[in-house]
C-alpha cells in the first residue's frame, strides 16, 4: 500500500500535510480536496491515537509533526497546538476505537473541478 504524491516533492509534501494536521487540530474543521483529505486522515488518526496515550514519548512523537502554533482560548489564555490535542482533543475518543475524523463531499472546485471535501473530527 502506497501513499499519494499529491503533485509535489516529498518535502514540500511533508510540510503540506503538517500544516493541514496542525489547521485541523486547531479548528477541527477545514475545507480540502479529496486526495489530501484521504492522505490527512491517516495523519491525524495516529496524531490522536498518541493523544490518547498521553506519555511523554507520545507527545514528543506528536511535537515532530504537529506546528508551534498559539491558539486564542474564549477566556483569553493561549495554548499550543499540542497542547490542544493531549488536553482537549484526546480526552473525547477514550472509549473510541479509531475513526476521529470524517469527510463530507462539498462537490466539486470552481477553477479545476476537484473535487472537494469537508474534514472533520467527529
Amino acid at each position: 500500500m502506497g501513499y499519494r504524491k499529491l503533485g509535489r516533492t516529498s518535502d514540500q509534501r511533508k510540510a503540506m500535510l503538517r500544516d493541514l494536521a496542525t489547521s485541523l487540530i486547531v479548528n477541527e474543521r477545514i475545507e480540502t480536496t479529496e486526495a489530501r483529505a484521504k492522505e490527512l486522515r491517516k495523519i491525524v488518526e495516529k496524531l490522536i491515537t498518541l493523544g490518547k496515550r498521553g506519555d511523554l514519548h507520545a507527545r514528543r512523537q506528536a511535537a515532530t509533526v504537529l506546528r508551534r502554533v498559539e491558539i486564542l482560548n474564549e477566556d483569553e489564555t493561549t495554548q499550543f497546538a499540542i497542547q490542544k490535542l493531549f488536553t482537549d482533543i484526546a480526552p473525547r475518543y477514550t472509549e473510541r476505537q479509531g475513526g476521529y475524523t470524517r469527510t463530507m463531499k462539498v462537490g466539486p472546485r470552481r477553477g479545476d473541478g476537484s473535487e472537494m471535501v469537508i474534514i472533520e473530527l467527529v
